[in-house]
């Protein structure tokens, strides 16, 4: 009897020792889980904070449409007043500033911050020795426009409000040796206005898509990696935008500098991320969307 009682201890002992270390190894797993699941759950609460620090989101007004470098003019879209260029000068008022090119006459303008990236243009030009470069046209308001499209018709003006000079973006280079397609000016525009953000607008061979005859004087400045993405791919404003609209967004590496552009479709109370530590640049179509470029 005494030998039956102290066996039955024993096992009572040896069971309770058993489901001890059973409901330890129960509970060290459940920790350890638990401790994977909040590991990861930090992770990720992390990883969304450093993406929010990375971006900032802003508000961008209806009328931030009408405005930026990528903004189209044409015989369908006009020129609103919010985008036209602020900072116009008339050149022969600041001899100081004409480096590298002549004026056709004293009474063309155009803004400050176009004719430093023009200017900066013909320095890289002169390099190269070519060096007679003229602006023949620059910044036009209103009123002259509609007096050159009283003079010269709808076959060689546009009206006013629908003529990229009314912008302030554009202007009509010339050289002072010959006509812009024989010049060597034409030429080395034709190959490198696009390395300083600036377009020929109207090709020969996309007339059909612009509405305006070749003109190899006619030179648009829509910005960096937009003018290299355009030549690249032989797009004109019209279809470098419809581009846009079909990708929504994308990354472009041009010059080895990496970019990204996004497209958004405007409504009422838009937001969108844009970086917080990076250059970023916005603009509208003139149309239905915007355009956000970031440098990365």
């Amino acid at each position: 009897m005494r030998n039956w009682v102290a066996a039955l201890f024993i096992c009572l002992l040896i069971g309770g020792w058993l489901w001890g270390h059973q409901k330890q190894d129960v509970k060290l797993e459940l920790t350890d889980k638990g401790g994977n699941e909040s590991a990861e759950h930090q992770a990720q609460a992390q990883e969304q904070e450093q993406e929010q620090a990375r971006t900032t989101t802003i508000k961008v007004s209806q009328n931030q449409i009408y405005r930026g470098n990528l903004v189209l003019i044409n015989k369908e879209y006009g020129i609103h007043p919010e985008g036209v260029e602020a900072d116009v000068i008339q050149l022969a008022g600041h001899q100081e500033l004409l480096d590298g090119f002549g004026l056709l006459d004293r009474s063309i303008r155009l803004p400050q911050t176009l004719l430093q990236r023009f200017t900066d243009m013909v320095a890289a030009a002169d390099k190269d020795g070519v060096n007679h470069f003229l602006i023949s046209s620059g910044y036009r308001d209103q009123a002259e426009q509609e007096q050159l499209y009283a003079d010269m018709g709808a076959d060689y003006a546009l009206p006013a409000g629908h003529s990229e000079h009314n912008l302030g973006l554009s202007l009509d280079i010339g050289s002072s040796l010959k006509a812009m397609n024989d010049a060597p000016e034409g030429e080395w525009l034709t190959r490198n206005a696009d390395r300083y953000g600036f377009i020929l607008r109207y090709p020969k061979d996309k007339t059909d898509i612009t509405g305006i005859q070749y003109e190899p004087w006619h030179f648009r400045y829509v910005g960096l990696p937009h003018s290299r993405i355009m030549k690249e791919n032989g797009f004109t404003l019209e279809e470098y935008l419809d581009f846009l609209k079909e990708k929504k967004s994308f990354a472009a590496t041009v010059d080895g500098k990496r970019y990204e552009i996004s497209y958004y479709p405007m409504a009422e109370g838009l937001e969108i991320s844009v970086p917080s530590n990076q250059l970023y640049e916005l603009s509208g179509n003139n149309s239905d969307g915007i355009i956000m470029t970031a440098w990365l």
